[in-house]
């Protein structure tokens, strides 16, 4: 590697001087030849006052003609600097364990690929397991779905580089409430992701407990998850540089270590590779839909409904909201009860405790209904959430 970029300086370096040189060089050759041809055509008589003034014309259009070529080879050699420069210092495909954190050795970490690990859970976009390395390092590895080998799109080199460039860009995002990328391995056509491991699994996983009556969650842990989920989107929006839009939030893509601490995972994968499951689901926003339009406002609505379970303990794809009597979706259900003002129906029972705490719980579900609103521009942004679901208790 250093020693390509050695010569890719060097070709710089020399090819930088050449370009400075050439204009002169050409300048002066064309001045010789006019000159040249203006004494040897020179006659013995002394010279008249035309034949001065034609040679100094010769003279000045050689001067010109040899600028101007000179100029064109400057312009052209400096492309053609370019090109190679930026040819040589193209990020090269990776295949094998790429690592990003000491902990892990790329070694054990494929033999850990190769070996049957603990099955956490799967989606369309791929399946998630808990595996330990050799070290006694516990790591959770999501195996992606394999690429379409067939599109075109995929077979495209520079593709994979972009891809590639992504995942090591979203390896250097450090944030209290977002999954760290510890290590990418690409085999093939197929990316797995290495994550830090996270003991009580997703809030999907930990919301259907709740439902089975296996865990308890109060209000105060639930606040706590809604906060940590704006916090970390919000420093997606606003503290990256290019900023950040997840495209899949969702309570599966929330993880919950031992303290109930969330971390978004999978943050812009669904836009990053092509064929990553991005089908509609109830926490899509209706732009999505209607325009294919995807905004930071996206994102915020599917906070919302996010929000919306944390209060209401209720899963969007109950049989309970298909029928008319609900409105047909969790979202209508909940601003007609706003609307009515019944909206302490809403909440979940097994979280109705002190009064302090529900008058908490009634200002979340009005901004958890501003959240869902059809209208991005009518929906908070999440650095403007932050403070709002922060000081909930001062209201």
């Amino acid at each position: 590697m250093d020693k390509r970029n050695s010569n890719a300086c060097f070709n710089s370096r020399s090819s930088a001087k050449l370009t400075l040189f050439l204009p002169c060089f050409f300048c002066v050759i064309q001045c010789r030849e006019v000159m040249t041809e203006h004494i040897l055509t020179e006659s013995p008589t002394p010279p008249q006052f035309p034949t001065y003034r034609n040679g100094v014309r010769r003279i000045m259009l050689g001067i010109v003609l040899g600028t101007l070529t000179g100029l064109i080879c400057a312009i052209i050699s400096a492309c053609i600097v370019r090109l190679v420069i930026k040819y040589l210092n193209r990020t090269p495909i990776l295949k094998g364990p790429v690592v990003f954190s000491s902990k892990i050795d790329p070694k054990t970490l494929q033999s850990a690929l190769s070996k049957e690990n603990q099955l956490l859970g799967s989606s369309p976009n791929g399946k998630y397991y808990r595996t330990v390395l050799y070290n006694g390092l516990a790591v959770a590895l999501k195996r992606l779905e394999p690429l379409e080998t067939g599109s075109p799109e995929t077979q495209n080199k520079s593709v994979k580089r972009g891809i590639q460039q992504e995942l090591e860009t979203l390896a250097t995002i450090r944030h209290r409430n977002l999954m760290t990328l510890r290590a990418y391995v690409r085999e093939h056509s197929r990316f797995s992701l290495v994550y830090d491991y996270m003991t009580n699994g997703s809030l999907e996983d930990a919301m259907n407990r709740v439902r089975e009556n296996q865990l308890q969650l109060g209000w105060e842990i639930r606040h706590h998850i809604a906060v940590g989920v704006i916090k970390g989107l919000s420093y997606l929006h606003f503290s990256c540089n290019p900023r950040i839009l997840h495209y899949n939030l969702k309570p599966t893509n929330i993880m919950l270590d031992a303290d109930f601490e969330p971390r978004l995972a999978d943050c812009g994968l669904a836009k990053l590779l092509p064929n990553l499951d991005r089908a509609a689901s109830s926490y899509t926003a209706p732009e999505c839909f209607q325009s294919c339009r995807y905004t930071d406002k996206s994102d915020v609505f599917s906070f919302g409904m996010i929000l919306t379970i944390l209060l209401t303990g209720r899963d969007p794809m109950d049989p309970f909201f298909g029928e008319a009597a609900s409105g047909g979706s969790l979202v209508r259900w909940l601003r007609h009860l706003q609307q009515a003002g019944e909206t302490r129906e809403a909440l979940d029972k097994s979280i109705l405790g002190e009064e302090g705490e529900e008058d908490e719980m009634l200002m979340a579900v009005r901004i958890a209904v501003a959240c869902l609103s059809d209208l991005p521009a009518d929906r908070p942004s999440s650095d403007e959430l932050v403070p709002m679901l922060t000081q909930l208790h001062s209201f």
